[in-house]
Protein backbone atom coordinates (compact mmCIF):
# COMPACT_ATOMS: atom_id res chain seq x y z
CA UNK A 1 0.00 0.00 0.00
CA UNK A 2 3.15 2.62 0.76
CA UNK A 3 3.65 2.31 -2.91
CA UNK A 4 0.64 2.71 -4.28
CA UNK A 5 -0.29 5.62 -2.32
CA UNK A 6 3.01 7.73 -3.13
CA UNK A 7 1.88 6.67 -6.88
CA UNK A 8 -1.47 7.95 -6.07
CA UNK A 9 -0.55 10.84 -4.31
CA UNK A 10 2.25 11.81 -7.26
CA UNK A 11 -0.65 11.09 -10.03
CA UNK A 12 -2.71 13.97 -8.14
CA UNK A 13 -0.17 16.53 -8.40
CA UNK A 14 0.81 16.22 -3.93
CA UNK A 15 3.38 17.13 -2.08
CA UNK A 16 4.53 15.08 1.01
CA UNK A 17 6.28 17.92 3.08
CA UNK A 18 7.10 16.21 6.54
CA UNK A 19 7.86 12.75 7.67
CA UNK A 20 5.20 10.72 9.97
CA UNK A 21 5.22 11.67 13.78
CA UNK A 22 7.83 10.41 15.49
CA UNK A 23 5.95 9.93 18.53
CA UNK A 24 3.93 6.50 19.40
CA UNK A 25 0.75 8.96 20.38
CA UNK A 26 -0.45 11.90 18.86
CA UNK A 27 -2.87 14.16 17.98
CA UNK A 28 -2.78 14.99 14.34
CA UNK A 29 -5.29 18.15 13.46
CA UNK A 30 -6.42 18.18 10.45
CA UNK A 31 -7.42 21.58 8.22
CA UNK A 32 -8.70 22.85 6.32
CA UNK A 33 -11.70 20.53 6.21
CA UNK A 34 -13.35 21.80 3.56
CA UNK A 35 -13.96 18.43 1.37
CA UNK A 36 -14.28 14.47 2.00
CA UNK A 37 -11.27 14.49 -0.52
CA UNK A 38 -9.35 15.72 2.65
CA UNK A 39 -9.82 12.62 4.34
CA UNK A 40 -8.21 10.75 0.95
CA UNK A 41 -5.32 12.81 0.56
CA UNK A 42 -4.39 12.43 4.46
CA UNK A 43 -4.91 9.05 4.30
CA UNK A 44 -2.91 8.36 1.13
CA UNK A 45 -0.03 10.62 2.92
CA UNK A 46 0.01 8.54 5.96
CA UNK A 47 0.04 5.12 3.83
CA UNK A 48 2.98 6.27 1.71
CA UNK A 49 4.91 6.06 4.23
CA UNK A 50 3.64 3.18 5.21
CA UNK A 51 1.49 4.31 8.39
CA UNK A 52 -2.10 4.35 9.69
CA UNK A 53 -3.73 7.41 11.36
CA UNK A 54 -7.03 6.90 13.33
CA UNK A 55 -9.71 8.77 13.07
CA UNK A 56 -13.35 8.51 14.39
CA UNK A 57 -16.15 6.59 12.96
CA UNK A 58 -19.85 6.78 13.69
CA UNK A 59 -20.29 3.00 14.89
CA UNK A 60 -23.31 2.25 12.77
CA UNK A 61 -20.36 1.87 9.93
CA UNK A 62 -18.59 -1.34 11.87
CA UNK A 63 -21.53 -3.17 10.95
CA UNK A 64 -21.72 -5.33 8.25
CA UNK A 65 -19.19 -5.83 5.04
CA UNK A 66 -18.15 -2.25 5.69
CA UNK A 67 -16.85 -2.90 9.08
CA UNK A 68 -13.55 -4.48 7.84
CA UNK A 69 -12.80 -1.77 5.22
CA UNK A 70 -13.07 1.10 7.93
CA UNK A 71 -11.45 -0.66 10.66
CA UNK A 72 -8.54 -1.44 8.26
CA UNK A 73 -8.62 2.28 7.14
CA UNK A 74 -8.10 3.31 10.62
CA UNK A 75 -11.11 3.75 11.88
CA UNK A 76 -12.28 4.14 15.20
CA UNK A 77 -15.88 3.06 16.37
CA UNK A 78 -17.34 5.98 18.41
CA UNK A 79 -21.66 6.40 20.01
CA UNK A 80 -21.97 9.66 18.88
CA UNK A 81 -25.42 9.28 20.35
CA UNK A 82 -23.40 9.86 23.82
CA UNK A 83 -22.44 13.08 23.34
CA UNK A 84 -19.48 14.36 25.84
CA UNK A 85 -18.14 10.74 26.20
CA UNK A 86 -16.41 10.58 22.90
CA UNK A 87 -14.00 12.21 24.90
CA UNK A 88 -13.91 9.69 27.32
CA UNK A 89 -14.09 7.17 24.47
CA UNK A 90 -11.31 8.16 23.05
CA UNK A 91 -9.05 8.91 25.76
CA UNK A 92 -9.74 5.06 26.79
CA UNK A 93 -8.61 4.25 22.92
CA UNK A 94 -5.37 5.96 23.59
CA UNK A 95 -4.62 3.93 27.28
CA UNK A 96 -5.86 0.61 25.42
CA UNK A 97 -3.11 0.95 22.60
CA UNK A 98 0.17 1.37 22.38
CA UNK A 99 0.11 3.49 18.74
CA UNK A 100 -2.13 5.99 18.26
CA UNK A 101 -1.92 8.77 15.85
CA UNK A 102 -5.37 10.22 15.97
CA UNK A 103 -6.28 12.36 13.39
CA UNK A 104 -9.00 15.45 14.28
CA UNK A 105 -10.47 17.47 11.70
CA UNK A 106 -10.91 20.93 14.24
CA UNK A 107 -14.06 22.54 12.37
CA UNK A 108 -15.57 19.30 13.27
CA UNK A 109 -17.48 19.94 9.66
CA UNK A 110 -16.73 20.72 6.00
CA UNK A 111 -19.11 23.45 6.17
CA UNK A 112 -17.98 27.20 6.94
CA UNK A 113 -17.85 27.97 10.76
CA UNK A 114 -16.46 30.53 12.86
CA UNK A 115 -16.21 28.30 16.25
CA UNK A 116 -13.61 25.38 15.87
CA UNK A 117 -14.02 22.75 18.64
CA UNK A 118 -12.01 22.17 21.18
CA UNK A 119 -12.28 18.59 22.07
CA UNK A 120 -8.53 17.44 20.31
CA UNK A 121 -7.21 20.26 23.14
CA UNK A 122 -8.92 17.82 26.37
CA UNK A 123 -8.10 14.51 25.11
CA UNK A 124 -4.81 15.37 24.47
CA UNK A 125 -4.22 16.59 27.88
CA UNK A 126 -5.86 14.10 29.81
CA UNK A 127 -4.28 11.49 27.56
CA UNK A 128 -0.92 13.25 27.95
CA UNK A 129 -0.34 13.49 23.99
CA UNK A 130 1.17 15.89 21.78
CA UNK A 131 -0.83 18.00 19.04
CA UNK A 132 0.92 18.18 15.49
CA UNK A 133 -0.92 21.00 13.08
CA UNK A 134 -1.40 18.65 9.95
CA UNK A 135 -2.48 20.29 6.70
CA UNK A 136 -3.76 19.51 3.39
CA UNK A 137 -3.39 22.73 1.29
CA UNK A 138 -5.45 22.70 -2.19
CA UNK A 139 -3.58 25.72 -3.16
CA UNK A 140 -0.13 24.50 -3.51
CA UNK A 141 -0.81 20.18 -2.77
CA UNK A 142 1.09 19.96 -0.07
CA UNK A 143 -0.16 17.88 2.66
CA UNK A 144 1.25 17.27 5.98
CA UNK A 145 1.61 16.64 9.64
CA UNK A 146 3.26 20.27 10.41
CA UNK A 147 4.71 21.63 13.94
CA UNK A 148 4.28 20.29 17.09
CA UNK A 149 2.00 22.35 19.34
CA UNK A 150 2.68 22.59 22.81
CA UNK A 151 -0.54 22.65 24.55
CA UNK A 152 -1.34 25.20 27.95
CA UNK A 153 -4.06 24.56 30.32
CA UNK A 154 -6.17 27.65 28.33
CA UNK A 155 -7.84 26.19 25.52
CA UNK A 156 -9.35 29.25 24.13
CA UNK A 157 -5.84 30.37 23.78
CA UNK A 158 -4.43 27.98 22.44
CA UNK A 159 -7.24 27.43 19.90
CA UNK A 160 -6.74 31.11 18.76
CA UNK A 161 -2.86 30.29 18.43
CA UNK A 162 -3.45 27.52 16.08
CA UNK A 163 -5.54 29.18 14.07
CA UNK A 164 -3.17 32.05 13.74
CA UNK A 165 -0.86 29.67 12.71
CA UNK A 166 -3.41 28.00 9.58
CA UNK A 167 -3.78 31.80 8.79
CA UNK A 168 -0.15 32.35 8.76
CA UNK A 169 0.68 29.35 6.69
CA UNK A 170 -1.74 30.04 4.10
CA UNK A 171 -2.78 27.39 3.44
CA UNK A 172 -6.26 27.07 0.86
CA UNK A 173 -8.79 24.37 1.44
CA UNK A 174 -10.74 22.48 -1.50
CA UNK A 175 -13.01 24.79 -1.00
CA UNK A 176 -11.71 27.86 0.03
CA UNK A 177 -15.06 30.11 0.78
CA UNK A 178 -15.92 27.15 3.63
CA UNK A 179 -12.41 27.99 5.51
CA UNK A 180 -12.20 30.42 8.29
CA UNK A 181 -9.42 30.83 10.73
CA UNK A 182 -12.57 32.36 12.66
CA UNK A 183 -13.76 36.00 14.28
CA UNK A 184 -11.36 35.40 17.51
CA UNK A 185 -8.33 36.27 15.55
CA UNK A 186 -9.92 39.55 14.66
Amino acid sequence: MKHISKFLLWILGWKVMEPPVPEPKCIILGAPHTSGWDFIISYLYYRSMGRTASVMVKKSFFKGPLAPIVRGMGGIPVDRKRGASITLQIIEEFKKREVLHLAIAPEGTRKKTERWKAGFHTIAKAADVPVYLGYFDWGKKEVGRGEKFDLTDNARADLKEIRRWYKTKGIIGKHPHNFTTGKDLE
